[in-house]
């Protein structure tokens, strides 16, 4: 018979926030494909003779292409065995889950999807920033950053500018400066509030705090870089306010892979 593929979101770093099913998953898993932001002490609960297949992508450097952890899914999974494909935040916020899902229906197999926490929530939220509030911001956006250039979706930012109150941009700190242009040029205030917040929800986080027109000079002078989600709108006054994590975390570098 053949064994079973659960797609489940490791959350965004911090390995208590993963869920009590995700952690029961990587308890009984025989082969785990995992991510290079997944917490490696996540990696700890697995059983001693688990399979550990890494899966790591960096800008510009893929460890595995997409097409063959498609393949090992499948592989595994005709083999009998339980497979988990662990996944930084959310199989299904930027993270390719509905693609390796649907090569599991593709070829009969049966698969689980596992929600994770996702970075856009979490990590705001441990900067003190809420990406809803009732005075402040009634709507948001999830969105990557990978799509400058796109000539379909240069459109959009006309309707994020107008039409969405929080605007959170995933691996977008290497287009910041076209984010931020086209948003200003779509009707949005260069006073804009925005930030960057640095690993979120790790012991080194840190949070940078600009408007759309000052934040490429800060980020320069605080040396942000990825991975850090951007948070975009007037909810991130708030993060003076109310950032309880930095006050309490004991620096710790963030062991992951690559």
């Amino acid at each position: 018979m053949a064994g079973k593929v659960y797609l489940v979101g490791a959350g965004p770093g911090d390995p208590d926030l993963i869920t009590v099913k995700g952690l029961r998953l990587i308890q009984e898993a025989d082969v785990i494909l995992y991510d290079r932001l997944v917490n490696p002490e996540l990696l700890k609960h697995a059983k001693k003779d688990a399979q550990l297949v890494y899966c790591g992508k960096l800008p510009h450097h893929h460890a595995m292409k997409q097409e063959t952890i498609n393949h090992f899914l499948v592989k595994y999974a005709k083999k009998g065995l339980n497979v988990i494909r662990l996944k930084g935040g959310d199989p299904f916020v930027f993270g390719r889950g509905g693609e390796e899902a649907e090569e599991c229906a593709k070829h009969d197999i049966y698969f689980e999807i596992v929600p994770g926490i996702t970075s856009g929530i979490a990590a705001s939220a441990y900067a003190g920033i809420p990406v809803t509030h009732r005075e402040l911001s009634r709507s948001f956006a999830f969105i990557t950053g990978h799509q400058m250039g796109d000539v379909e979706a240069e459109h959009q930012w006309e309707h994020l500018a107008k039409a969405v109150d929080t605007i959170c941009v995933y691996m977008g700190v290497s287009h910041l400066p076209s984010i931020k242009n086209k948003l200003i040029k779509a009707g949005k205030s260069p006073k804009t509030p925005i930030a960057l917040v640095h690993w979120g929800t790790l012991g080194v986080q840190k949070t940078v705090v600009g408007t759309l027109e000052t934040i490429e000079n800060r980020i320069v002078e605080e040396g942000i870089s990825n991975p850090s989600m951007i948070v975009i709108g007037e909810v991130v006054r708030l993060h003076q306010k109310l950032h309880w994590f930095e006050k309490e975390i004991q620096p710790q570098l963030p062991v992951l892979h690559g």
